[in-house]
């Protein structure tokens, strides 16, 4: 009986009918499905959430919180204690969160309401969208890796490229535009401040990231992950590390972002009002893994209601830019040499694009 079933399950037939739908994921929610498709099963070994023992903890805790004082310090103590927290953490866990970062919280509420307008209005505003086009400026879809992946997560997502040449207003869906031309003006800004902070946690020129260029681009990916009636079956989102050189994210109250440290899962806590910055691939390349990007996911939502996030990538990504990285000279001796090959943005994410989120490092590949 299991190997009928087995055989009658085509696969690529499957995502295809799923991928015509242009509704996504909420729109099998919306169907009122009860059973999870088949192309949304991961594996056992994909979905196993090993969980650190009391006696493990004693070097771990969780993602470290910073206050960064409305990014204005009132003295150079304050300053250099800041720049110490996010050293360890960056080096530590490549991870942390941000409190007091600048960003007003009526913003953040806008930002989040935004990306829900969008995914929760009628159908047919949203099917115009839906392409696996990335070159468009605008892009809603499900699964950018929905053919290439193991398993589908349940997840929708639109995305736009916000700099370094930010979209015409037109080309954005009227529900969410002013929200997402003003919420990426500010997270530019608070991103240009981190890689100030980042740069003299490396013992360089405050000035180093921005001025070679890692706080350029920006892109934007609002997910929107509905309840899942069958949780335990798939993730909202499968390991992966994140191709930029950082990410700041902004999550909503409902957890389910996890990250991977020594062998790990780490319940990344809500905390109100913070944003969440992680190291990305590109930024520990050139920092020849001083700074860690550390794989992380997304459980299946649980709750009764949506789940979404806004996670904004300095990277720019398919886009043309001719800046070629590698380890920063500075940063490289005899005694550390450069671990990787110099490369361009888009070279690194051309890979990422073909290779999907397979739960391998795309560091590998350009390691020397």
């Amino acid at each position: 009986m299991e190997t009928t079933k087995v055989a009658s399950f085509n696969r690529v037939n499957e995502l295809k009918a799923f991928d015509e739908t242009k509704t996504g994921v909420k729109g099998l929610v919306d169907a009122g499905i009860t059973q999870l498709p088949r192309i949304f099963h991961d594996s056992p070994s994909n979905l196993a959430n090993p969980k650190p023992l009391s006696s493990d903890l004693l070097h771990l805790t969780t993602i470290p919180t910073i206050d960064l004082g409305g990014r204005v310090f009132e003295d150079e103590t304050k300053r250099n204690n800041t720049i110490d927290g996010v050293k360890e953490a960056a080096e530590k866990w490549g991870f942390f969160q941000v409190v007091n970062h600048g960003v007003s919280l009526d913003l953040l509420e806008r930002m989040k309401d935004g990306v829900r307008g969008f995914n929760e209005q009628a159908p047919e505003a949203k099917k115009q969208f839906y392409s696996r086009d990335f070159n468009k400026e605008f892009v809603y879809t499900s699964n950018f890796d929905l053919y290439t992946s193991s398993a589908a997560s349940w997840r929708d997502t639109f995305s736009c490229y916000m700099a370094p040449n930010p979209p015409k207003p037109q080309d954005l869906p009227e529900i969410c535009r002013d929200v997402m031309l003003e919420y990426s003006k500010e997270v530019i800004s608070l991103g240009e401040f981190l890689f100030e902070l980042l740069s003299e946690a490396l013992g360089l020129n405050p000035n180093h990231l921005n001025e070679i260029e890692c706080s350029k681009g920006l892109r934007m990916l609002c997910h929107y992950y509905p309840p899942c009636p069958e949780p335990d079956l798939t993730l909202g989102a499968s390991k992966h590390s994140d191709s930029s050189f950082i990410t700041v994210l902004l999550p909503d109250q409902i957890e389910g972002l996890q990250v991977l440290r020594e062998g790990y899962w780490f319940d990344v806590p809500s905390v109100p009002g913070a944003l969440i910055i992680n190291v990305g691939d590109l930024l520990q390349l050139i920092t020849n893994d001083k700074f860690i990007s550390l794989e992380h996911r997304v459980l299946a939502n649980r709750a009764t209601g949506a789940r979404v996030s806004v996670a904004c990538f300095f990277t720019t990504g398919i886009r043309p830019n001719p800046r070629i990285y590698g380890p920063i000279r500075e940063l490289v001796s005899e005694d550390n040499p450069p671990k990787y090959r110099e490369i361009t943005v888009k070279e690194f994410a051309a890979h990422r694009s073909a290779k999907g989120l397979d739960g391998t490092s795309d560091l590998l590949h350009f390691r020397i």
